[in-house]
């Protein structure tokens, strides 16, 4: 803002350039001006006339001493003294030189009083000649027949020449102020000289009143009312004093306001080093806009903090998604757009003096009426809002994002303009299309030398264009439906809590998943907090088995009822969700128990939600929900169960590898009975307890005759049909508590508790038996036979090799005997077979 003529000198006024540096206008303006009061000087020369010394000695005296008043009005520019008072009394009782002279004696001290620069010679002609113009135009008005004919009553006379002077000084200084800051004159005046016009009319009214009184006391009148103006001078000026150190006081208080937004929308949005960079080019491009259109000054301040605290609603978005370096599903989009309208709730209660929560709101929305929240649609869209969008888009797509790269500029705009009419206001475009690269250049100073965000400077090498911008300006880069957010606002405070307690939740979740190797405790531990998340009656995790489903971890209600399940893949609710691999929410939950074909076995839960469970090679199984009530369950539910069904699933997979791989270090491929290094542990486990409990523990080491000829004859794989037959009749031939195992080749060991030596011996005929038709079955020959040895613990051994070896010792001792009445029984088949003697003597002799 300028300063007025009757404070130029308090303020050292801004100095003239060079007239060489001047332009042509300015030097035809600053010599009009010089000669102007020129010819004024002259013409009160040309009046000058004897008298009234005395009374101009006192005038003079007044004004000077009243030019020291100075009072600085808050909020404006220079200061304000009250000596043009004395200017139209002489006006009206000195004669032209007089009054001249008063009016530049006056300029003269304002101007070289307490200057903060030592003024030039050209610039203090320049203002006494503004200030002699003015004396000279009011003295003239004053003194007009033309108007003295028109009315000649003094106040008319003396507020014509109030006017006449205001006018005169107001426009020389607007001049002055343009030729030394730029701008127009006509719009200096008007916003820093106009709203001053009260203040020369007032001064007028009581010029006249010091008029009248001077008529009755003479004219020393004036040296009674500099007391009366110094008292009220020092009266208003401590006055103002403490309100200037009131508004310094408001101002940084709203400079601290400010910073603190500023903070706080950088603590926000600063997930890196740029995030300063980047509201900064927002508010700049935002603000610029909003002043090429028209707005006003308070929306251009709330657009100047909306651009700060428009993502501040994010507070509310769980930072996992926020974060995600990929496309984000349907259901956390939903959950993205929460934020303008919980952004708006966070700033409503701010209470600002500009409606920055409007703009904070509508900012998401689109031309076309298809943005969110609320799915406005064209002017019904604040006008800052609109400017927003088009500036958040601009600096989404020219920096890099954790979802794709920066586009270049000139492209960023060109898709921008391709939005027009569609997604954003055409006015909006227009003047961001047509100033953006001189913006470009005021902004690409923020660049970073490593060419970070320096696409703005436009040094940045081009980058490859993303194969799809729709709605690029959003994480998603999708449309997506308008969500209902009712009639009353959101509760922010329960939304930010909801979404930090959901982040901490997923996270210890999948810690704790990342952590754990053992099926039944990874389910266990998934079922428990899946309880606090996503509310249910009863849980199921099914795992593929060959063509179906079977159930691995089964909680809540109904727990027989979906412990027996079985559901083929591709079939009822969970095995489609497997086969499909996709998601299903508020299903129907009766249709999983249809497969156990028994009607009778029904459940009375109603609503079902299923996520299929996706490891590296494809779906392993589902993972299914059920609640008692209808439609329990939500999108947002849906979005908390995938968000864990993929580290669930990994954990899930690598469980099922583990436990592979742990049965198959106990375990013989073959039989799949236990193999030796699980037999000496539970060997050794079962010699402990029979020692805790003094109880007594059979030990029985079997070995299958004639299975070499088994291989022989009919070839391996008859050989390993005989041994799983032989296994799994052992298996069948034992009690639950039993242990059979592998101990190698067709040797298999029996760990029996509490047998005692009668059951065990006809345990061994039933064992013999089983083996001869399990041969019998598998070549159609009885070729097989099993010899068996036994040991007691305590009475053949106090541990598991010393029960084992006198074990396998009488089973050799069985084999031998078996291999002896083998070979007799042959012998005797032969001889029995054999023609009578000959003559020359018997076939058959030991020698």
């Amino acid at each position: 803002m300028g300063v007025s003529p009757e404070n130029a000198g308090t303020e050292s006024p801004p100095p003239l350039d060079h007239a060489g540096k001047l332009p042509f206008w300015g030097k035809v303006y600053a010599a009009l001006t010089f000669l102007l009061g020129a010819g004024a000087v002259s013409l009160s020369v040309l009046d000058c006339h004897a008298g009234h010394w005395a009374r101009f000695a006192v005038f003079l005296t007044c004004a000077v001493a009243a030019s020291s008043l100075k009072v600085s009005l808050p909020g404006i520019a220079g200061a304000r003294s009250v000596n043009y008072l004395f200017i139209l009394i002489g006006v009206m009782m000195l004669d032209l030189p007089q009054t001249l002279l008063v009016g530049v004696a006056c300029r003269s001290v304002q101007f070289l009083s307490r200057p903060r620069r030592r003024p030039k010679p050209a610039d203090l002609v320049l203002h006494l000649s503004g200030s002699a113009i003015a004396v000279a135009c009011s003295y003239l008005v004053y003194h007009a027949v033309w108007l003295r004919r028109l009315d000649g009553s003094m106040p008319t006379l003396l507020f014509a020449a109030a006017m006449a002077y205001f006018l005169a000084s107001t426009f020389c200084s607007a001049g002055t102020l343009s030729l030394t800051g730029g701008g127009c004159p006509w719009k200096i005046w008007r916003e820093s000289f106009l709203w001053t016009a009260p203040q020369y009319l007032a001064s007028a009214a009581l010029a006249g009143l010091l008029k009248l009184c001077t008529e009755r006391i003479g004219w020393q009148g004036p040296l009674l009312v500099l007391p009366a103006l110094y008292l009220i001078y020092r009266s208003y000026r401590i006055y103002l004093q403490r309100l200037e150190e009131e508004q310094q006081r408001v101002s940084r208080m709203a400079d601290l306001h400010l910073r603190t937004i500023e903070a706080l929308a950088l603590a926000i949005e600063a997930k890196d080093s740029s995030a300063h960079d980047n509201l900064s080019r927002v508010r700049f491009h935002a603000t610029e806009m909003a002043r090429e259109l028209g707005a006003s000054a308070d929306e251009i301040q709330a657009l100047s903090a909306a651009a700060l605290l428009h993502d501040i609603g994010k507070l509310a978005v769980p930072e996992y998604i926020l974060s995600k370096p990929g496309r984000l599903t349907p259901e956390e989009f939903e959950k993205i757009k929460i934020h303008p309208a919980v952004g708006a709730a966070i700033l409503r209660p701010v209470r600002f003096p500009y409606p920055v929560a409007a703009i904070v709101e509508a900012h998401h929305e689109k031309w076309d009426g298809s943005g969110y929240p609320y799915g406005l649609k064209g002017e019904a869209i604040p006008l800052g809002a609109r400017i927003l969008a088009a500036a958040d888009c601009l600096d989404a797509l020219s920096s890099d994002r954790q979802y794709r790269s920066a586009l270049p500029l000139d492209e960023a705009i060109e898709f921008i303009v391709s939005q027009s009419g569609i997604s954003f206001d055409p006015r909006v475009v227009n003047v961001l299309k047509r100033r953006y690269r001189g913006w470009r250049d005021r902004t690409g100073a923020a660049a970073e030398p490593d060419g970070g965000p320096a696409s703005w400077a436009g040094t940045r090498a081009p980058q490859t264009r993303p194969p799809e911008l729709e709605n690029v300006c959003t994480p998603d880069r999708r449309q997506s439906r308008t969500p209902s957010l009712g009639n009353d606002p959101p509760n922010f405070t329960v939304a930010i809590a909801a979404a930090r307690q959901e982040f901490q939740t997923l996270h210890e979740v999948t810690s704790e998943l990342g952590n754990s190797l053992s099926m039944e405790g990874t389910m266990s531990l998934l079922g428990t907090r899946l309880k606090g998340i996503v509310p249910h009656d009863a849980i199921t995790i099914y795992v593929c088995r060959g063509d179906r489903l079977i159930p691995q971890y089964v909680q809540g209600r109904d727990f027989q009822l979906f412990s027996s399940l079985a559901i083929p893949i591709g079939q009822g609710l969970s095995g489609w969700v497997a086969e499909h691999g996709k998601a299903i929410v508020n299903g129907n939950p009766s249709v999983e128990p249809g497969y156990l074909n028994a009607p009778a076995k029904l459940s009375n839960l109603n609503s079902a939600i299923s996520v299929p469970l996706v490891g590296v090679n494809g779906v392993l199984g589902a993972l299914t929900l059920y609640h008692a009530q209808r439609d329990a369950f939500t999108r947002d539910h849906l979005r908390l169960l995938l968000a864990i069904s993929s580290k669930a699933a990994l954990t899930i997979e690598n469980a099922l590898k583990y436990r592979e791989v742990q049965r198959s270090a106990v375990t013989d491929d073959l039989t799949g009975l236990p193999n030796t290094r699980s037999l000496f542990l539970h060997l050794d486990n079962e010699v402990a307890r029979c020692k805790r409990t003094n109880t007594h523990l059979a030990v029985l080491v079997a070995d299958l005759d004639g299975f070499k000829l088994v291989n022989d004859r009919f070839g391996h794989l008859a050989g390993n049909n005989v041994l799983k037959k032989v296994a799994h009749g052992l298996t069948r031939a034992c009690r639950e508590y039993d242990y059979v195992a592998r101990m190698g080749g067709d040797e298999f060991v029996l760990i029996l508790p509490g047998m005692t030596a009668g059951a065990l011996a006809r345990k061994s005929q039933d064992l013999c038996a089983m083996v001869r038709d399990a041969g019998r079955d598998s070549t159609g020959e009885e070729l097989v036979s099993l010899s068996v040895g036994e040991a007691f613990f305590p009475e053949d051994g106090a541990d598991a090799e010393e029960l084992l070896s006198a074990a396998d010792r009488r089973m050799y001792q069985v084999k031998r005997s078996h291999r002896t009445e083998r070979v007799r029984g042959i012998r005797l088949k032969d001889l029995a077979q054999a023609p009578a003697e000959s003559a020359s003597g018997p076939i058959w002799s030991d020698r």
